[in-house]
Order: structure tokens, then sequence, then C-alpha cells
């Protein structure tokens, strides 16, 4: 990563900037802008999350704002209502409130005198949804967005659910917002009244798990912020960014393909970050990419940028299975249109314990099979959305496949590669009225190692629709289709395919409420792989370098500590999956502040007892400087029976040694077809 500490324009930094509302709430602000931007105005970009730009993502801010304000842009960095300095409570995600709060911060941006009246937005996770909503309210300023790891559908593809089935990720996003909701603003900022904003933040935001578990299929709160309902409503072009190890890119494929708008699509092999710190790499120099977009949607400067496919992406060279990647090699390919008429969707029917290639006989006549599988499969799954911070993708599996029904071709007598979406369509019986299936698809080498390429989860009893689940009938037979995550990848000569099917996969799902047993009729199922035949013009897509402005100077007081950590006690039978995500303590120099964020996470179960499942969370945060000092603790705790969910938390927060709030919650909410 090349830092550039020489730019077009010089800068001038506001550290703190108030945008009032209309309802006379005052949002903060730090921006960065040329210092002539008064006499000459430039467009705005702006970003709006909860993460706190004074602390959380100040060292992130520094490497990518002032870069794109170099050359000649006003950035702007919003903390959400009820987050950082900005005034009010932050009660959920993606509600009316805060995307009317965002068109009111553009018609703001639009009128000030630095800024010539064009502003777009830009952002990642929480700030690629919303730049998505506030667009579809079409504020007359809006030009254009960059929405990175977004999704257009709240329920379809996001971290709480997936294909009907719940994930603990919906576990571990809620304790985030737990603890981000504690934060204090800073006084030195806001002065005596940070007190009294704070202790309204600790009694006000809520236990967000709570809203998320009570709506379990896909219902009017989950539709409110999807933009998947109205995707004509969009009216600025959009430039789509994501990673194959990512949660939220299959997203980017129906956005391709239903928005009625200039739009590009752009996907490697990266976990949930911006491209320009890209991890797995290679990483790209996407800020320059973010300069091509700008420079012709608010500037109306030719860069380009639009004669380069619709969809570029990172074609994944096969690699040994490992739970963490420095570099995924491969090459870039391009697709001018989406769908994509030259992709093929090749069916490989099944046979017992084999994928049939195309022409291959059948040797199993009406054959079944079944699978109950074992609590343990899943354990080493990965994460739904990898952060790259630790060993969060799946490792071997060999590991895994133990519990699972296993299906595998002969060896390909020559490459093969798939770009789009895969697809199990299987005809099963349960024993259960509720029930799951986790399907996967392998790269397996001519050694055995088997590294996953791509998977999905669905909720049987989502068959008919997410809206209105039906319970199976035990014995029945249905045919169901089970998408499996967007993928590009390249299969070699020599190597074999494997699907693998299974009745769990905890810990990034939680399982049915009683174990099954899941019958599979292979003769009358089949794999649909949407294969890609390489053309000349990918070797013409590339892609510059990363550069960056100077990060702001962080010490380490103390170091950060990312581990994923498997125990099993074989005399008790039981297994636990621990999660530790500790950022240490920083001390950011320029605002003379330490910070830490600490978070750990159990995932546990005992021998097959679906009701001995459980998921723990607790983090700290710290926030001192001189006299001052802050610190909060959350618990949080989630357990089921075969009727209910239960959820058990806990917050605390102190200023210097003495507690100043503390509450506990404990709530009961039944399972619906989950």
């Amino acid at each position: 990563m090349k830092v550039i500490s020489e730019f077009p324009y010089r800068l001038e930094m506001r550290e703190h900037v108030e945008i009032p509302m209309p309802d006379g709430c005052r949002l903060a602000a730090r921006i960065w802008l040329p210092e002539n931007a008064e006499r000459e105005p430039v467009p705005a970009i702006f970003e709006y999350i909860p993460y706190r730009k004074r602390d959380m993502t100040r060292l992130r801010d520094s490497i990518l704002h002032p870069y794109l304000a170099g050359h000649g842009y006003a950035c702007v960095r919003v903390d959400l209502r009820g987050s950082g300095e900005s005034e009010g409570i932050l009660r959920d995600q993606y509600r009316q409130r805060e995307l009317d709060d965002g068109a009111a911060v553009i018609a703001w941006l639009a009128e000030q005198p630095w800024c010539d009246g064009n502003v777009g937005m830009m952002g990642i996770s929480w700030g690629g949804f919303n730049g998505l909503q506030v667009a579809s309210l079409a504020p007359p300023a809006l030009k254009a967005v960059i929405s990175a790891c977004s999704t257009d559908d709240l329920y379809l593809d996001n971290m709480h659910y997936m294909g009907g089935c719940l994930l603990t990720d919906n576990l571990s996003e809620a304790t985030t917002m737990f603890s981000v909701n504690t934060c204090p603003p800073d006084p030195a900022l806001v002065g005596e009244r940070w007190r009294e904003m704070w202790l309204q933040r600790l009694a006000g935001s809520g236990l967000w798990l709570d809203t998320w578990l009570r709506h379990q299929h896909r219902d009017d709160y989950w539709k409110h912020g999807s933009v998947s309902e109205h995707y004509e409503a969009i009216r600025s072009p959009v430039m789509l960014v994501g990673g194959w190890a990512d949660g939220y890119t299959n997203a980017i494929f129906r956005l391709l393909e239903h928005l009625q708008v200039p739009r590009l699509g752009l996907i490697g092999p990266w976990g949930h970050k911006y491209p320009h710190q890209g991890a797995p790499g290679p990483a790209i120099g996407f800020l320059q990419e973010a300069l091509r977009w700008w420079d012709l949607w608010l500037k109306g400067r030719d860069t380009g940028i639009m004669a380069e496919p619709m969809l570029r992406a990172w074609m994944q060279d096969s690699m040994p299975p490992t739970t963490y990647y420095r570099e995924r090699p491969g090459r870039w390919v391009g697709e001018d249109v989406w769908p994509a008429p030259r992709i093929r969707d090749v069916a490989y029917r099944l046979d017992p314990h084999r994928i049939l290639m195309p022409g291959e006989p059948s040797c199993g006549g009406g054959e079944s099979m079944y699978i109950q599988s074992p609590l343990s499969v899943g354990l080493l799954a990965g994460k739904w959305c990898s952060y790259t911070y630790a060993p969060d993708l799946p490792h071997d599996q060999r590991l895994e496949d133990g519990g699972s029904l296993v299906f595998e071709s002969a060896p390909l007598d020559r490459e093969l590669e798939i770009l789009g979406t895969p697809v199990a369509e299987l005809e099963l019986e349960c024993n259960q009225p509720v029930a799951m299936v986790a399907a996967r698809l392998s790269d397996v080498a001519p050694d055995g190692k088997a590294t996953r390429v791509t998977y999905g989860l669905f909720n049987l009893t989502h068959r008919k629709s997410h809206a209105e689940p039906e319970p199976l009938v035990p014995g029945k037979t249905y045919r169901v289709r089970v998408p499996l995550n967007a993928i590009a990848q390249n299969f070699p000569a020599g190597h074999r395919l494997r699907l693998s099917l299974s009745t769990s996969y905890w810990a990034l799902a939680w399982p049915s409420p009683r174990p099954v047993r899941m019958t599979v009729y292979p003769a009358a199922s089949q794999l649909i792989l949407p294969q890609r035949e390489p053309k000349p013009e990918d070797a013409e897509i590339r892609f510059q370098k990363p550069e960056v402005a100077p990060p702001t100077p962080v010490r380490t007081v103390e170091p950060p500590e990312h581990n994923w950590l498997v125990h099993r006690d074989l005399a008790l039978d039981q297994s636990v999956l621990e999660v530790i995500k500790d950022e240490g303590l920083k001390r950011l120099r320029e605002i003379d502040m330490e910070v830490a964020n600490r978070t750990r996470n159990w995932y546990s179960f005992r021998d097959d007892d679906f009701e001995s499942l459980r998921g723990e969370t607790r983090t700290e945060r710290i926030f001192r400087r001189g006299s001052w000092s802050v610190r909060t603790t959350t618990r949080t705790v989630l357990t089921a029976d075969t009727e209910y969910f239960y959820i058990h938390a806990e917050l605390d927060a102190w200023e210097g040694d003495s507690r100043v709030f503390t509450e506990n919650w404990q709530r009961k909410i039944p399972r619906d077809h989950l």
C-alpha cells in the first residue's frame, strides 16, 4: 500500500461540525476539503455510519477521506443520530428517521458555500446499506453512490437470517451495537453535556437482539429499507463493491440485474473491507477507481470507467484449505451485462455418493440416502461474513463431511470455471416438521484435501415463501431449490467436485428445534453450476496498486488478540467455539485519547442435545484522557428449547471507579418455524 503525501489540492480538516436536522437535533461531522473550496466550490462525498468518527474509525478515515479530498472533493464523515458526538438516541438500524436524516444532510451539504451542489454517498457495510436506502428517496442533490459490502434485501442477505435460517451473526451484530450504543461522546467536543447525552443513550438504545428475534420471517419490518421492494426508486448511478469472503456479495448480482440506472459491479477475493485494504489479497487501487467514478458523475469528466465491463470479478484459482489466506491467486474477468448470456447453467445429476458428469450413466436406480447430522458439523465453517481479523475462513471440509451426506464427481478431465449462483435441486423428506439443510460445494484436490468454495442454508419450512412458512409433513416428499452463495472459481483438471448436505451447521446458524433425519433421493436431484468459458478480453482488466493518504498516528499500548479456538471436553462430551476479537488498547495521538474494544464470543453444545445450544458474547470498551475515564461492559446469552428462544443481557457503565448505570434484560420469544 503506497502512502501519498502530496495531492493536487491543499487541505483543511474541520474536526467537529454540527449539522442541524429539521427537528432541531444536531448531527456531528468531520470534514476534509480543499483550502480554497470557499472560493471554488467542489462536490461533496458523504459517509454516514454510527461507528464514531472521533475514534473508532479515525485510522480508517485518515487514509481514505483526505485522499479523495486531496483530489478536489469535500469529504464529510457523519455520525448517525445517537452515535459519536451526534445528539439523540440510536434505537435500531435503517429506520425512517435515519434515512430522513441522511436526506437532510445531503440538502445541507448542497447549500454550503464550499459545495458546488453535487453530492455523492460512499460507504461500506452500514454506510453501503444506507447509501442505497437514501438513494431510493431520490434527494435532488444526490448524483451517485458507491455501496460496498451491502444488500438490497434486509432479510434475504443480511447478518440476521440466511435462507430463512437464524444466523449466529444475528447475535454477534446485536452485541456489536449493544456495545457501540454504550459509548459516550467526547467531552472535548460537546462539553459538560457529555454525561447527560451518554446516560440518555445507555437508558434509551434498547436491546436490538430482542427486536430482530421477533421478526423471524420476511415481514414489513425487513421490507422497510430493502431496496429490492422498489429498485426503480433509485435514480442515481451506483457502483457496487464486494468480496467473495464477505457475506453480502449476492446482492450485487440482483442489483446489476434490476437497477435501471448506470451501474457497475466490482468483486474481489476480499472479506468485509474496502478493496484498497482488501484481504485476502490482492488489494487494488480502489481509491483511484472511486476517483474515476466521482470525477464522471460529480464533475462531468469522461474517465472511461463506464467503458469497463459492467461486472469485474476475481476468478479464484484452486487453493488448499486454510482458515486464513494472505493472497488468493486468480485473475480478473469481466461481463458486459448481467445476467450474462454467455454463462450456461449446466445440470449435474446425482447418484448415490456421486455427482455424474454430463453423459455419465447412473448406476443407483431409485435408491434413497439419509443423514442425521451431529451438532459438530459446522464448528469449522468459519464466519458468515469474514472480517479477516482472525482465522475465520472454513477449514478442510474432510473434518466436516463425516457428518454429512456427500456426493463427489470423478476427476475432471478439463478445467471448469463458474461465475454466478450454484443451485442444489433436491428431492427429499424429513421426519420433523421444522428442518434445515446446509449445502456446500467443495474443490477436492488429488491428495483428498477439500476446500469449501461456497455454501447455502435453507429453512425447509420456507420452501414456498420467506413471508409465510409452512411446516413439513413428516414422510412427505418435497422438491426444493437451495441457492448457494455466488462465486467465481476455477476447478483444475484432475480435481473433483463435492456436494455435501447436512441437517445442521452450528455455530454458523442455529439448528432446528429437534434432531432431523433427512432422506434424499439422488436420482431426482441435481447440482446446477453457472459455467463460464474464459475470453481473451479478460486479460485487459487491470487495476492500479493501492494508494492511501498518510495514516493518523496510533500507538499500541496493549497488543490486540484475534483468534478462533475449538475446545472439546470428551469427559462431558461438550464442545465450545471461542471467538476472540480484542483490538487491544490504542493511543490516538491527535486527540490525546486511549481507546480499547474487546469482544469474546462462545458457542457451545453438549452431545446431541439440541436444547444445550448456547451463544454468549461479552464486550468491554474503554475511553480515557487524563482524569476522564469511562468503561462499559455488556454480556448477552442466547439459548433455546423446542418452543422458545431465551435472552439474558447485562449492561454496566463506569465513570472512573463508580458504576453509573446498570440494566438487565430477560426475554422469552416464541420460535416460529425456526
